[in-house]
């Protein structure tokens, strides 16, 4: 096996089983802290604390990635991660769980959290030609959108079989949560197999000379991109898939099964979106692709609590998830592109973190607004509207800015 294969090989097995591990609990996690005695607000308080705490950490690691050394900092997040899940497993102290929240990596909504994907993007980038990102990180996106899908389906039938079998809920949502802590410990086992090539080669150490956030000469795109992005997230935050699941689960009384099942279709669904997206960027332009295929999943988006019953409402969402991902590996795409090798992990970084930031701000009024019976449906509202803001102004701002591929 060559060092490109091993570390192409080590990056995909790694995002599979992170990916695997957010959906497991995301399904469950909502439910689970809900049964240990916290209130909606509390939920979301204690999911604003994650994602704030996670933007800290995921800060201080991604910008010294490309100086501290990629593979540490990848190994150091997955055993933050595998900390994280045994907190949460051993206590109900909301204080406890605030401080593992803050500290560790724990992912509410399903999706990425922590410095894994900027960091592991870097180190794709480093190691593939710049023709073959786009598909590379779409094939990458695809792989963890599935398994995601998988283990939001896992994770929900595995509750409510262990229930069907004599457990309490709390015992058969632990058991979730011991398989998200075994994951951070695999991760750092796989992690110690990547090679030196993942890394910056000596001389582009030398010659970098970081100013701000280990960036220098593309300061001011990734701080513009950086302010775009979070206002996406912020408004995604009021949907993420721990909440919309706790939003089935109260306005239909959906259980954790069925919960698996509509995410592991919305998941699938999404994976195949970012796929189809390299096509389409290769016609119309990696932010055209962005913004034009964003705009509808935003709209759907917003339909699903006005739909008049619980399959309309699953349709409508499961059609949203269908292009909703498009955007993601058009986006990570366009981000690693328009900066210097080695400004690409804090690019990233700082990117993701500007997107942590934002989400985290959201989920606390999403946690107010369900435990309000005539705003249950406000959070599907807010984030659609504030998503279309956010395509208008990215649009405007960038469509002059064209990544190397497309640049002639």
């Amino acid at each position: 096996m060559t060092t490109f294969q091993r570390n192409f090989n080590v990056l995909f097995a790694t995002r599979l089983i992170r990916m695997f591990c957010y959906g497991f609990l995301s399904v469950i996690l909502a439910l689970y802290l809900a049964d240990a005695g916290l209130s909606e607000s509390q939920i979301g308080l204690l999911f604003t604390m994650t994602l704030i705490g996670d933007a800290g950490i995921s800060l201080w690691l991604t910008t010294t990635a490309d100086r501290f050394g990629r593979k540490r900092t990848l190994m150091i997040g997955a055993l933050l991660m595998a900390g994280a899940g045994i907190v949460f497993l051993f206590t109900k102290d909301i204080i406890v769980l605030m401080a593992a929240a803050i500290i560790g990596v724990i992912s509410p909504s399903g999706n990425e959290i922590g410095p894994f994907l900027p960091v592991e993007q870097a180190g794709l980038s480093q190691i593939i030609p710049n023709e073959k990102r786009t598909n590379i990180f779409a094939w990458y996106n695809l792989v963890g959108s599935f398994a995601t899908a998988t283990g939001a389906l896992s994770g929900g039938w595995l509750a409510q079989i262990l229930q069907s079998q004599g457990m309490t809920a709390g015992a058969a949502y632990r058991v979730v949560l011991m398989g998200y802590a075994a994951g951070g410990f695999i991760l750092t086992l796989l992690f110690m197999w990547l090679t030196p090539d993942v890394e910056i080669p000596a001389r582009e150490k030398v010659n970098a000379v970081p100013t701000f956030l280990g960036l220098h000469k593309s300061r001011g795109v990734v701080l513009r991109l950086s302010a775009l992005f979070a206002l996406d997230a912020f408004a995604g935050g009021f949907v993420v898939q721990s909440m919309v699941a706790y939003w089935f689960h109260v306005k239909y009384g959906v259980d954790s099964g069925l919960l698996g099942s509509i995410f592991f279709g919305a998941n699938v669904l999404a994976g195949i979106s970012a796929l189809l997206a390299v096509n389409i960027a290769k016609k119309v332009g990696l932010l055209n692709t962005m913004v034009f295929t964003h705009v509808p999943s935003n709209i759907l988006l917003m339909l699903v609590p006005l739909m008049p019953n619980l399959p309309l409402a699953i349709l409508v969402l499961l059609l949203r998830f269908s292009i909703s991902q498009m955007d993601v590996p058009t986006r990570q795409s366009y981000t690693v592109a328009v900066v210097d090798p080695n400004e690409r992990s804090a690019a990233a970084g700082v990117t993701g973190i500007a997107r942590s930031i934002g989400a985290s701000l959201s989920p606390v009024l999403t946690g107010i607004l369900l435990g309000i019976p005539g705003l249950l449906s406000a959070p599907f509202i807010l984030s659609g509207g504030l998503k279309l803001v956010y395509d208008f102004l990215l649009y405007r701002s960038f469509q002059a800015n064209k990544p190397p591929e497309e640049s002639h």
